[in-house]
């Protein structure tokens, strides 16, 4: 018995011995499997759809109705024209262009050609960035930010560019500013690796229309009659229903920024309220105390204010956060837009530079003072609570972005300046934008 036992023992072993090799390869090749593929998430995907046609929203009708309703009666048409027709050519260039600069794989710097003409997009293709979602989905939201950031440029220079020249500039700053600078902090460029923080677009949007427009207005220069003649908007309620469109589309702008309906999204939506809320009442008690009655345009002004400061911040605050925020937007913002701007002596005719320059500047520096790493931290490495540190990186940023777009804007001014010319013609100008350029005429 004992030999047959032994005989079999032996036979294991071997047997085993046979196996083993078998089974570490198995585990080896279990382990260098592939990850399983990403899976489409259908709420994400809702949500998603829903935050682009908010986002879309902002800038035709919110925008162009906004801008409109604040400049004189004898510009409206030419006004909302300016939005519109950004709106359709920046969404060619997005898919020529535009977008594979600014979120496919090249440097730090720029992105690829990869997705130029959008090609190889398929049913399942799906962006690293939004991994739960058709990248056809994200193409089209980061489209919507691409057309309000020169859409708001235009508020700086209403009632005397050229729509031809308009149209130009806009074409060159889209590709050679905006894309570049959403690649540096959203793409994979070098700002997002130096741990800028911008959850939806308070450096990529904001601070660079606000510097453009302000180049703009210098370059371009004062309209006619500016600091003689009464240039009080026409229709205030245009302006409101405008204001209002921007403020509900904003949830899309940024709690669509979280890419999901999540816990995050949740937040950045709540945060974005309260700072309006605050923005709007701060803007409207200074102007109470300083000027004897609160305006309409005040407080319309200070909610786009409180929007655009708590926009870099909103993935990463919490409510106490986002009301200091959006009280200090509101007041430093109406600083700008009323003593700054009188000081420095420039025409930013809509408030371009002094609500979404300034404000941008101030979401970016308060973001680092009041970031919550409970709130943020996902996929942000190195996050913690505000510090320091981190105010100083966002300082960093903002001004590598102010450089880039003041230097950039300056030239793309100069070029189509020589090439077509910027300004209308001072009889055009007095006569009004909408019947020298387009031809038509509100009544």
């Amino acid at each position: 018995m004992r030999v047959k036992f032994n005989t079999v023992t032996a036979g294991l072993g071997a047997a085993a011995t046979l196996l083993l090799p078998a089974l570490a390869l198995a585990q080896a090749a279990a382990t260098a499997a592939p990850a399983a593929a990403p899976k489409l998430d259908t709420g994400d995907t809702a949500w998603m759809l829903t935050s682009t046609a908010l986002v879309l929203m902002m800038t035709i009708p919110g925008l162009a109705l906004f801008y409109g309703g604040m400049v004189r009666k004898k510009n409206l048409l030419a006004t909302v024209m300016q939005s519109f027709a950004i709106t359709c050519m920046i969404s060619v260039l997005w898919l020529i262009v535009g977008y594979s600069l600014a979120f496919t794989s090249g440097s730090t710097i720029v992105g690829g050609l990869s997705r130029i003409f959008l090609r190889g997009l398929t049913l399942d293709s799906i962006h690293d960035l939004a991994k739960t979602i058709p990248e056809s989905v994200f193409i089209c939201f980061q489209l919507t930010f691409a057309i309000i950031t020169p859409a708001l440029i235009a508020g700086a220079f209403a009632e005397r560019m050229k729509f031809s020249a308009m149209m130009w500039f806009m074409a060159l700053w889209s590709l050679i500013v905006y894309a570049p600078v959403a690649h540096w902090v959203w793409g994979g460029g070098f700002l997002g690796d130096w741990g800028v923080l911008d959850y939806a677009g308070g450096t990529v949007v904001h601070i660079n229309a606000g510097v453009a427009g302000l180049v703009c207005a210098l370059v371009i220069g004062k309209r006619k009659g500016f600091g003689t003649e009464n240039m009080a908007p026409h229709n205030l309620v245009y302006s409101v229903i405008g204001a209002s469109l921007l403020w509900v589309g904003w949830f899309g702008f940024n709690a669509g920024s979280a890419v999901g309906a999540s816990g995050n999204a949740g937040m950045a939506m709540a945060v974005t309220q309260f700072a309006a809320a605050a923005a709007a009442l701060a803007w409207m008690f200074a102007e109470w105390v300083t000027r004897g009655k609160p305006s309409v345009l005040g407080i319309i002004s200070g909610a786009v204010a409180g929007l655009v400061a708590i926009t870099p911040a909103s993935g990463f605050v919490n409510p106490m956060g986002s009301l200091v925020i959006g009280i200090v937007a509101g007041l430093v913002c109406f600083w700008g837009a009323t003593g700054l701007k009188k000081a420095m002596g420039y025409d930013d005719s809509l408030d371009a530079f002094g609500v979404h320059g300034i404000g941008g500047f101030v979401g970016a520096i308060l973001t680092g003072v009041f970031a919550v790493e409970v709130i943020g931290g996902e996929g942000k490495k190195g996050l913690i609570d505000g510090n320091a540190g981190q105010v100083l990186t966002q300082l960093w940023g903002t001004l590598v972005v102010i450089a880039w777009c003041a230097i950039g804007t300056f030239i793309i001014l100069k070029v189509v300046d020589a090439l077509i010319g910027l300004r209308v013609t001072n009889e055009e100008e007095v006569e009004g934008l909408d019947i020298n350029l387009h031809g038509e005429t509100v009544h």
